[in-house]
């Protein structure tokens, strides 16, 4: 259950989502015609399920830089930008999500990630001018489609390749948003189409970011040292990591998803596992897989539960498994 239960669950036709996901609408009576009204830039979608978290002091972007993944000195106010947090042997811990507004860092992570996060992080300051703040309670995040607006409150562009911003509110307007909303099903819908990894349900505790296409997105190659790097610039060096993200494209005519952790098979061999799945306004029911690099793209692969009935896919690539060219394609 969210800590954070959003008031738009109030909204006429509201059915809150389940899972890491609850505390906001799944969607508000059909999840299809809110997809087509956010392609349309007629809706915003509440994500206030989120967490965020604010680092300010004068020396939150060096520090920053040192820690994470991406370049982080000099950064202009306004400029939006994606960074993680990877363990020494490379694996990715945490992604998050941010821009700065001159005087403090704004982020926002999935929902309950946190509080992990920011412990993590108050280990780390030693020394340097920082003060680290878990402000979910206070702050919450909606997207929007399109460009901001002047009159808006801090925002973050260009998120995700979705096309759209997020907005960085307190939660106390929340209640009076006007407009109609999309759930977070239809927003899920186009993250998928737009091959944007999610963290926590299309990776696991084994990927790298070369994996999940997050070079140039979430690390910056062409920085100086930080924890994990080692192996992001070994595997990005000689090429072929271990797996690589896929877009499936299902079968339409089974009526169900395949839940996180689902198996993908070749044959007879597992090769993979499912990340998320949805319901396509144009392109029916797809998904995110995490598949082993030397799977051929060609194949047509199955998703297999004990419980449901086996689901064929057709694959997209989204990271070139060959060497070289393992950078997201639509970088």
């Amino acid at each position: 259950m969210s800590r954070n239960r959003s008031p738009l669950l109030a909204r006429p036709g509201a059915v809150e989502a389940t899972g890491l996901d609850a505390g906001v609408a799944a969607h508000y009576g059909s999840d299809l015609r809110e997809q087509r009204a956010l392609v349309a830039g007629e809706a915003f979608v509440d994500l206030s399920h989120r967490d965020v978290v604010t680092i300010t002091g004068p020396d939150r972007l060096t520090w920053l830089h040192a820690l994470t993944t991406q370049y982080f000195e000099g950064l202009k106010p306004g400029t939006s930008t994606t960074a993680l947090l990877l363990s020494p042997t490379g694996h990715i811990e945490h992604v998050m999500y941010g821009v700065d507004d001159g005087e403090t860092f704004w982020l926002h992570t999935e929902p309950g990630a946190a509080a992990a996060m920011v412990d993590w992080l108050q280990k780390m300051v030693f020394m340097s001018r920082v003060e680290i703040a878990d402000v979910t309670d206070d702050y919450a995040i909606v997207w929007r489609p399109g460009p901001a607006s002047a009159n808006e409150h801090l925002t973050r562009s260009g998120a995700d390749s979705l096309g759209g911003h997020e907005v960085f509110l307190p939660r106390a307007e929340l209640a009076g948003l006007e407009g109609p909303a999309a759930g977070i099903w239809a927003y899920e819908a186009l993250r998928i189409e737009a091959g944007n990894p999610r963290f926590g349900l299309d990776t696991d505790e084994r990927a790298i970011p070369n994996e999940v296409g997050w070079l140039g997105v979430g690390v910056h190659l062409n920085k100086g040292c930080y924890r994990g790097q080692e192996t992001v610039a070994r595997v990005h060096n000689l090429g072929r990591p271990p797996r690589r993200l896929v877009r499936l494209h299902l079968d339409g005519s089974v009526d169900h998803l395949p839940a996180h952790g689902y198996a993908v098979c070749a044959g007879e061999k597992q090769v993979g596992f499912v990340g998320s799945a949805a319901r396509h306004h144009e392109l029916g029911p797809i998904a995110l897989a995490m598949v082993k690099r030397n799977v051929d793209p060609d194949a047509v692969l199955e998703v297999v539960a004990e419980d449901q009935p086996t689901v064929t896919a057709t694959q997209e690539i989204l990271v070139d498994p060959e060497a070289g060219l393992h950078v997201r394609a639509r970088l």
